[in-house]
């Protein structure tokens, strides 16, 4: 049993400063192969390994939405859980995925606006100590009643 198939709940009242989640995956060659027949994004780079050893990368490289799909499952299944909706996200990509890499996606609550409901994280995708991802964002999260 994973953290996706028992989701925990925090409401806006229940979210402090500093609280984190993180939620790590294994990325898979299917799970290459998977991400480009849903998103539709072929690029050479994440399938042909003769061309992707044409490039800087010298090799195949995950999508980079696919690491950022993984920050997106701590904000659904962590915190906050079920019921948050996201108002942005950004994003930047510091450095390649490869099949075989383990992403850890962490977020980190930076701000509450209680007025609007709205919670501000830092958002980072790492590979051991590598910041593959750095960004922020702001999540509407449901108040209790």
């Amino acid at each position: 049993m994973s953290a996706l198939d028992n989701p925990i709940i925090h409401y806006f009242e229940d979210i402090t400063e500093g609280m984190t989640a993180t939620f790590g995956k294994t990325v898979t060659e299917a799970d290459i192969l998977m991400f480009s027949g849903v998103s539709g994004d072929t690029n050479p780079v994440h399938l042909n390994d003769e061309y992707a050893k044409t490039t800087m990368f010298k090799g195949r490289i995950a999508h980079g939405m696919l690491s950022a799909g993984l920050i997106s499952a701590v904000f659904g299944t962590k915190l906050p859980g079920p019921g948050c909706i996201y108002v942005n996200q950004s994003l930047k990509f510091k450095a390649p995925v490869k099949i075989g890499d383990t992403v850890v996606a962490r977020v980190e609550c930076t701000a509450k606006a209680e007025d609007k409901g709205f919670v501000t994280f830092r958002t980072q995708a790492l590979v051991g100590d590598k910041v593959v991802i750095d960004g922020e964002a702001t999540l509407m999260v449901p108040k209790r009643g």
